[in-house]
């Protein structure tokens, strides 16, 4: 067994204060409130004509139940798992195997509502597919090719991953909801799903301590909350032993307490509002797990996790539109599990965070769908306050919000409207996670809908995350709304920064002033500064570039200041319109100063998530500002009304 040192940070202290205080041992506290859902015998919630389950949602999940009742389930293949390796092509195995999932979370729904044998049939037909898969792991995520020279799962040597967590839960779940039923119509299966959870999951995580989610080293992403939280429902659900429990939440509490410690106090998320409920979300709903299971809630007791509540509706630019900083989307799907965050933002006491949860809230609508995965939905279908929430107060639209952690500012004329222009604008450095080369980056939205843009992420393929990540364009630079200094873009790694950043935030104006120097790897680059403000009283937003260079005795090229912009653009000399997309409005962009010349690149979009948020194309003004060692540019926004 690999060891690890034991870990105390905020968490586990919280924890050890509130099992103390009780009067227990927190390395045996008692764990017996189980997992936070009824089981199925509990016909009060789960009788499908007056049980107190949602029962709109439980509807619209037998009709999509029935229609595939008889139909051959989505079958994951060799070949599939291995185009990753081959072509990069992760989609094909992780869509399979994504749609074999919750295939089986519908039925198991049908089955608690109705108790129906046919739908027990289907159950235990979907538990025992996953039982006999060859691998939970997802193939992108797999270190079968490193260690065993293979393309395909290796079946003795378990890698426990985001996919695995996800499968190990969900028959956690299962157990939980229908364990009785199944037990009395499928003899044996209960023990087949605990015989696989133990080998593929819970035994490779208490015996293999240097897991890289753990973060040990330090640097901790959102795979360490998502997989400790399932592993944590696992546990609970799955182990009958209670030292043999108590020994994996422990584990799981000291896990997840190196994610909390590096949440910065202002609650951001380095990897931005899209991971927001992959990351900081799911440690808050595994600690609500907890808090059930021990009946000691310590969320609350952390500040960090008290602030990061409010990281999405700060993120918030109007609509359905977010500030996507990282590896997100603009405009990013809409059935999130907003039901969690209503509930940490309740336990939290942040009304704001509590509003915009409900703002999301269609009455008589579904309160969740399968695709958040079984333990999600089941929580939001017996989440009573979460069905009664109301959406008439809306979305709090904060007119600041400025996070030192990551050096993001976000600002609008007027708190909770939407109207005129939004300015948002990072610092930061270029070793976040999920990074973009995207130091001084501006984002310009005009009615909550983005004209001055991030491009965000493409559909992830094996260069993501490869060595080769930064030659797709998406991730560059150049294609940011940022300088490009004599040819050369900013480069990956946390040394190449912004200095000297210093946000001024007041009645009249909100600015961000940085130095974009450390971002490029260039000796010559004394300073850039750049200063991107909103006037409250014009409504027209300005990013105004200084720069300092050594000479170059050599011919150099020209320095350029690139914008990104979505919608129709028009170009005439010093002068950019654009008209929004989502018939948000118009805006013009002007400039003066150092600048010999600009032109249009149309950036023809070809990849499905970046067309599904932008069209056919983005296209980029790039202003050429010359060779001269020093110089400025001011670029003003303003609407056209």
């Amino acid at each position: 067994m690999t060891t690890s040192p034991a870990f105390d940070g905020p968490l586990t202290r919280a924890w050890h204060a509130a099992v103390t205080a009780a009067g227990h041992d927190p390395a045996s506290a008692p764990l017996t409130g189980g997992l936070p859902v009824p089981t199925a015998e509990d016909r009060s919630v789960w009788d499908l004509a007056a049980g107190t389950a949602d029962i709109p949602t439980r509807h619209e999940l037998l009709a999509r139940a029935g229609a595939e009742r008889g139909t051959p389930w989505p079958q994951p293949t060799a070949h599939a798992f291995a185009r990753f390796f081959r072509d990069g092509d992760r989609l094909e195995y992780e869509g399979t195997v994504a749609a074999r999932q919750q295939r089986l979370t519908r039925a198991a729904v049908a089955a608690a509502s109705t108790l129906d044998p046919a739908w027990l049939d289907d159950v235990a037909d979907g538990v025992t597919l996953l039982c006999e898969q060859s691998t939970w792991c997802w193939a992108a995520h797999d270190d079968t090719r490193r260690r065993h020279g293979s393309v395909v799962p290796t079946v003795t040597d378990p890698f426990v991953d985001l996919g695995a967590g996800e499968v190990v839960a969900q028959l956690a779940w299962v157990d939980h909801l229908l364990g009785a039923r199944l037990d009395d119509r499928y003899p044996g299966l209960r023990r087949r799903v605990r015989h696989e959870a133990r080998v593929r999951v819970l035994e490779p995580f208490v015996r293999r301590r240097d897991w890289h989610w753990l973060g040990l080293d330090g640097d901790v992403h959102n795979w360490n909350p998502w997989i400790h939280g399932n592993v944590l429902v696992a546990a609970l659900g799955l182990l009958a032993d209670d030292s043999e429990r108590a020994d994996v939440v422990r584990l799981v509490v000291e896990g997840l307490d190196r994610y909390v410690a590096v949440l910065p106090d202002d609650g951001a998320v380095d990897e931005g509002y899209a991971y927001w409920w992959n990351g900081a979300c799911r440690a808050l709903e595994a600690l609500d797990v907890l808090g059930h299971a021990s009946g000691h809630r310590i969320a609350s007791r952390v500040p960090a996790l008290r602030a990061t509540v409010a990281f999405p509706h700060r993120m918030h630019l109007g609509a359905d539109w977010y500030l996507n900083l990282a590896d997100g989307q603009a405009r990013p799907p809409s059935d999130q599990p907003w039901h969690a965050l209503h509930r940490a933002a309740q336990e939290a006491g942040d009304q704001d965070a509590r509003r915009h949860a409900a703002a999301h809230r269609v009455p008589g609508g579904p309160v969740a769908t399968e695709r958040e995965g079984l333990g999600r939905l089941l929580r939001s279908l017996t989440d009573r306050a979460w069905s009664a929430a109301d959406p008439a107060a809306g979305s709090p639209l904060p007119r600041d919000t400025w996070l030192p952690s990551t050096e993001v500012l976000v600002a609008r004329a007027t708190e909770g409207s939407t109207h005129g222009l939004t300015l948002a604008v990072k610092g930061g450095h270029n070793g976040e996670h999920h990074n973009h080369n995207d130091v001084g980056s501006v984002v310009v939205a005009l009615g909550g809908v983005p004209v001055v843009v991030d491009a965000g992420r493409p559909t992830y393929t094996a260069q993501t995350f490869g060595p080769d990540r930064y030659e797709l364009w998406t991730m560059q630079s150049q294609w940011h709304t940022v300088p490009t200094v004599r040819g050369t873009g900013q480069s990956p790694g946390r040394r190449f920064g912004a200095r000297h950043t210093v946000a001024e935030v007041t009645g009249a104006r909100a600015a961000l002033h940085l130095d974009l120097a450390g971002a490029y790897d260039r000796p010559d680059v004394r300073h850039w500064w750049r200063t991107a403000g909103l006037d409250r009283t014009s409504g027209a937003v300005t990013i105004e570039d200084r720069w300092d260079l050594a000479p170059d005795p050599t011919p150099a090229p020209s320095s350029c200041v690139h914008v990104l912009l979505a919608g129709d653009v028009v170009l005439d000399g010093r002068r950019a319109v654009v008209t929004a997309l989502a018939g948000a409005g118009t805006v013009a962009l002007t400039w003066a100063g150092t600048a010999r010349g600009a032109h249009l690149e149309i950036r023809r979009l070809d990849d499905p998530m970046l067309g599904e948020v932008w069209g056919e194309r983005l296209t980029r003004l790039v202003i050429d500002v010359g060779d001269a060692p020093t110089g400025s540019l001011t670029m003003t926004v303003g609407e056209i009304r």
